[in-house]
Formats: structure tokens, sequence, C-alpha cells
């Protein structure tokens, strides 16, 4: 099953954010790798929060777009888009959001998807409060 989590950095940045002893940088990149799933290659890894960076990061890009899913505005989803001449042959099993900082704040990992030559894809990430 697909894990994610909010990152323990990205839920200290939200801490003192909200406490007044930061200011919260934006999400701004999305990243791909292929280390998302355990040897037997089958196997999700279980996400724990702890992660500062992908297992084996493959593509970092600039976030696309954002939208926010719901009226009160408490959930936002981030559009990245692997391009037909990318990873091409790689099967992707994780990704991240990272802030302005250059920090991880959102880990997600899932069962491997292999990328084709002839393909986009296009990937969503949603944070949800």
């Amino acid at each position: 099953m697909a894990q994610a989590k909010i990152t323990v950095t990205g839920r200290r940045k939200l801490c003192r954010s909200h406490a007044g002893d930061s200011v919260l940088p934006a999400i701004v990149q999305i990243a791909w790798g292929d280390g998302g799933v355990e040897e037997d290659g089958e196997a999700v890894k279980d996400t724990t929060g702890n992660e500062v960076g992908l297992y084996h990061e493959l593509l970092r890009k600039n976030i696309e777009s954002h939208t926010y899913l719901d009226e009160n505005e408490t959930s936002c989803r981030y559009t990245g888009t692997i391009e037909k001449d990318e990873l091409i042959g790689k099967e992707l099993s994780e990704m991240g959001l990272y802030d302005a900082d250059g920090d991880l704040v959102a880990y997600k990992t899932f069962m491997k998807k292999g990328k084709d030559e002839d393909i986009v894809l296009i990937f969503d990430m949603d944070e949800i409060f």
C-alpha cells in the first residue's frame, strides 16, 4: 500500500511558523526516485516521517502548479510532469515535496511504475490538513 507522510522537518517548520518563530517557506519542488520499495522489489517501504531525502532520487523539478482542493483551503495539490524524454526505462516508486530551503517536507512511497519513452507522466501529491 502506498505510504505518505509529512516529514518531521515539515512538521517542525509548521509548528515554528505557527508559533511565530519562523516564516514557513513555500513548497517549490517535486522529486521522483526508485527507492520506495524493499529489496524484493515488491513490498512498498513504510514511511517514518524521518526521511530527509528520497532513498534514490532520479529527478527533481520545480512545481508546475498547485490547486486548493476544498473551499476552506485546507488541502492543496502540487503537480509535476515527467516528460517523454525523461527517466525512460526507470521504475518509479517514491516521490517527495521540497520547500524553498531545500528540505524534504512530504514523502510518499508506492508500487513501481515503469516509464516508457512515449509516455508523459503527470503526478499529483496532496497536502491535507
